[in-house]
């Protein structure tokens, strides 16, 4: 694939997104059933006619890619490009009729991430980059502020923390945050938003799927940011875990990670 058909793949990317969305907010207003999948975590027909809708606006555009979904799997080939979609990143929230759930479609070639959008459709915010390009809020280039230097300064924001709780790793959380201008928990698609838009320093989650995370990867890199796992490692499809920061605070944080580790 060709640079210029990376940004046809943006353009059927956004498009798919935007499908996606009218289907989540037609089930959005309307209510739907909720059932259990076996790994106990709750879907919808929404989640399931989402991702349909991602499906058909992906293949018809770029036909020769893979597509790994979350409700369907892996569709197509495995070559060196790979769709990587969730159709309703944050189900838990919608519906308990919390705004803070979005879609997510990333590209992936020859396993790094080069393109990324993030749709939140009742939230009100779609963003979206590609490597080289920038990041972009509602169809404007993200405008970039001066990253505090200082964990005293730092605006920390945690996520799925759960496996965290039960290591020495939590005690270094709680550290950062004793040290931290403030902390918040925003969760799903929101404190990444926030992240690249400079509003947060950094974002911490321990329990996390690779398809809920990398069109975000993309985002915060191409506002300036880091990105990694808890153990600074970049980002595979086995993925687990987030480290995503402005480079100092980043960088603060996975020494104090490293260091609880080490003892």
């Amino acid at each position: 694939m060709s640079e210029p058909s990376l940004s046809q793949a943006l353009g059927a990317a956004r498009e798919a997104a935007s499908a996606a969305g009218e289907v989540i907010r037609h089930y959005w207003q309307r209510g739907v059933a909720v059932e259990l999948k076996s790994d106990a975590t709750p879907v919808t027909v929404a989640d399931r006619e989402a991702e349909i809708a991602i499906r058909q606006v992906l293949r018809a555009a770029l036909p020769e890619v893979a597509i790994h979904g979350e409700e369907f799997g892996i569709d197509g080939e495995r070559g060196e490009w790979l769709w990587l979609v969730d159709p309703l990143d944050g189900t838990k929230s919608f519906v308990r009729r919390s705004p803070f759930f979005s879609t997510q479609i990333a590209l992936m070639h020859r396993g790094e991430l080069v393109l990324g959008v993030s749709s939140a459709p009742v939230y009100g915010e779609t963003m979206w980059a590609w490597q080289g390009g920038g990041a972009w809020l509602n169809g404007r280039p993200v405008e970039k502020r001066v990253p505090v230097a200082d964990m005293a300064e730092a605006s920390i924001s945690t996520g799925n923390v759960k496996s965290l709780t039960a290591d020495a790793r939590w005690d270094a959380l709680g550290a950062m945050i004793r040290d931290s201008n403030r902390i918040r928990g925003y969760g799903d698609f929101c404190h990444y938003h926030l992240l690249a838009r400079g509003s947060l320093d950094l974002v911490i989650e321990s329990d996390v799927n690779i398809l809920d995370i990398a069109a975000l990867a993309v985002i915060v890199r191409e506002a300036g940011g880091v990105f990694t796992d808890l153990e600074g490692a970049p980002l595979t499809l086995e993925t687990r875990s987030v480290l995503a920061g402005t480079p100092a605070i980043h960088a603060q944080a996975l020494a104090r990670l490293e260091a609880v580790r080490a003892r």
